[in-house]
């Protein structure tokens, strides 16, 4: 729905501005991939999440060992050592969680690499987009990557992307 009021609003747009603006596009996406530091950082975020899933994982596999062993023995357990037994695997659960929140959550450390490796890739690439549009003076230089506005119809003439990445030096 955003983008149909989104895509509405630009048709508007180009019909009052359509003599007075231009108008260009970059596929982000495409510029980051073939940004050889970007390649390297996704690289280095890959190898350390799968790092962090590995530990993450043998918690995982230490809580379910535990349960099983306790289910196994559980009806030759008095009740003060099934209590234990219970508050030793919800206690390796809870340190499984905390763990997982540490690696992977919100404001967790591969959050917090991302943003050391990426970010100043992206901004590069941000002052870049802003230097072609100001020196070809573009009123509006859309993103059409992956994860963007999607445009049906583009034509080649006004795809700055090969001008950015020459900004960049690439």
């Amino acid at each position: 729905m955003k983008k149909a009021i989104f895509l509405i609003m630009i048709a508007i747009l180009g019909v009052q501005f359509a003599n007075a603006q231009k108008y260009a596009y970059v596929d982000t996406e495409f510029i980051l991939k073939s940004i050889p530091e970007y390649d390297a950082a996704q690289n280095q975020l890959n190898e350390l999440s799968e790092g962090y899933q590995t530990e993450v994982e043998a918690l995982r596999t230490e809580v379910e060992r535990m349960y099983n062993e306790y289910q196994a023995e559980k009806a030759l357990l008095i009740e003060n050592q099934r209590r234990e037994r219970e508050e030793a695997i919800i206690a390796k659960e809870k340190e499984t969680k905390e763990l997982q929140m540490k690696y992977f959550g919100r404001e967790g450390d591969l959050f917090k690499k991302r943003q050391e490796l990426i970010k100043p890739i992206q901004d590069k690439v941000f002052n870049a987009v802003k230097e072609v549009a100001e020196d070809g003076r573009f009123a509006f230089v859309l993103d059409i990557s992956g994860s963007g506005l999607s445009i049906l119809y583009t034509d080649p003439k006004y795809d700055k992307s090969q001008d950015v990445l020459e900004k960049l030096g690439y």
